[in-house]
């Protein structure tokens, strides 16, 4: 039987779709840590990189922590978080992927809101506070509506890189889709490795999917307008993965 034979087989399979190691089990555990650590990271990252691009003050360090953190690889990470995790008695196959997750997280978000602030055209940021707005209007009214498809970038890029490395986290015992990567290669089954990465795949495939039609529901009419014009929505700031 041929190996892609043995990834259909193994996808026919009923129990490979019922139980704690079935695959609704396995995607729910990926999507809820997924979102846990995206969750986590925007609520980090985007204030600060929201108030650095706001006032321009700290955009060097923010920068370098970014750059710093993209240089991280996830798996070295996840090495330093275990023994800290054992050292708080804290559950090592959950809490380190988590962190890891997190720190990987944090770099495209900050630097996606901090350009999608500073790319606000500023006679508008002028005209906004020569009518009497305060910083603090100015940047949620003006700034981060115009700035907000950059920044869905920035989460979107982020999600999908989650979404692909979770994986990781059955190296430390964890759950999630990397169980079927790391088992199938602990148990020398192919077909029960390559269905875990068809699957990851496809999941990291509908984030980015979900999150692009999120990006462009948000972008103000006008430049969604434009977007149609050029193919693309006006202001998305590519940023490289891991």
């Amino acid at each position: 039987m041929s190996l892609l034979a043995q990834v259909i087989a193994w996808f026919a399979d009923p129990t490979h779709w019922a139980g704690a190691d079935g695959i609704p089990v396995r995607i729910f555990e990926h999507v809820e840590a997924s979102v846990l650590s995206v969750v986590v990271a925007a609520a980090i990252a985007l204030p600060i990189g929201l108030l650095v691009g706001h006032t321009g003050r700290g955009a060097f360090v923010v920068s370098s922590v970014a750059n710093l953190g993209r240089a991280l690889p996830s798996f070295a990470l996840l090495l330093m978080l275990i023994p800290i995790a054992v050292n708080l008695s804290l559950d090592f196959s959950t809490w380190p992927i988590l962190g890891a997750m997190v720190l990987l997280a944090i770099p495209p978000m900050i630097t996606n809101a901090f350009t999608g602030i500073r790319e606000v055209d500023r006679s508008l940021v002028e005209a906004a506070r020569g009518m009497g707005m305060s910083g603090p209007q100015v940047l949620l009214g003006v700034e981060l509506p115009l700035a907000m498809p950059v920044l869905l970038t920035g989460v979107r890029l982020a999600a999908v890189q989650v979404v692909a490395t979770y994986t990781l986290g059955a190296v430390a015992g964890g759950g999630g889709l990397g169980r079927y990567i790391y088992d199938g290669f602990a148990r020398q089954d192919p077909a029960r490795m390559i269905a875990g990465a068809v699957l990851v795949a496809l999941l990291s495939v509908a984030t980015d999917g979900a999150f692009g039609v999120v990006g462009r529901a948000s972008a103000p009419r006008g430049l969604r307008a434009r977007g149609r014009d050029t193919g693309s929505i006006v202001g998305a700031v590519p940023n490289p993965g891991v």
